[in-house]
């Protein structure tokens, strides 16, 4: 008996893509800036400062309201104590005088109150006092700054990344089963075959 089926087996066919673990490293970056300070130098100057107070000296000269009136008062008191000693002794006089011998001790008195003065003298100038000097030395400072150079740095270390493996399967034909008739047509009735010859038979119609 003939054949009248061919079937056809199309097997599977696919390949396999095996990506292996990895590490990646990934390298940083490093970066720099540099900046400056200027500097410098600094100088710094005083000079001689005198200070001169002369209130003293030019009040022994010409005094002042306060001056004149507190030395106006001294005199007067020293004054008052010397006309008090002076009444003193001229009245000690008086009661040491006998009787008839008057006229002689009032002479004596006044010959006391116009008798010249005795003593010791002393030359003077003015003004009294000096002026009062006070000073402060000159002076003179010198500060020096160097230039500065500040550095910033900043640097990126990088990371490493691990991937792990991996297996792909990529399908290029799937699998298939093919029958084909290669028998002769089967007319019905068998009659038929002697109209056919070779034609192609629509088998859609």
């Amino acid at each position: 008996m003939e054949q009248l089926i061919q079937i056809t087996t199309i097997p599977i066919s696919y390949e396999l893509k095996v990506n292996k673990a990895r590490l990646e490293r990934h390298n940083g970056s490093a970066e720099i800036e540099i900046s400056r300070d200027k500097g410098g130098m600094k100088l710094k100057s005083r000079p001689i400062q005198i200070r001169l107070d002369t209130y003293e000296a030019r009040n022994s000269v010409v005094p002042t309201t306060k001056t004149a009136i507190s030395q106006a008062a001294q005199r007067g008191k020293t004054a008052a104590y010397s006309a008090t000693a002076q009444y003193a002794q001229e009245g000690k006089l008086m009661l040491q005088t006998k009787i008839g011998e008057g006229a002689q001790t009032i002479d004596q008195i006044l010959a006391n109150r116009t008798a010249p003065a005795t003593g010791q003298f002393e030359m003077g100038f003015i003004p009294t006092t000096g002026p009062d000097i006070d000073w402060e030395p000159a002076s003179l400072s010198i500060e020096y700054e160097m230039d500065k150079l500040n550095f910033d740095l900043r640097q990126d270390t990088g990371n490493v990344e691990f991937i792990p493996g991996s297996i792909e399967m990529i399908i290029s034909q799937r699998p298939e089963v093919k029958i084909e008739y290669i028998g002769e047509p089967i007319f019905v009735p068998p009659s038929a075959a002697a109209r056919f010859g070779g034609e192609v038979v629509d088998i859609k119609a």
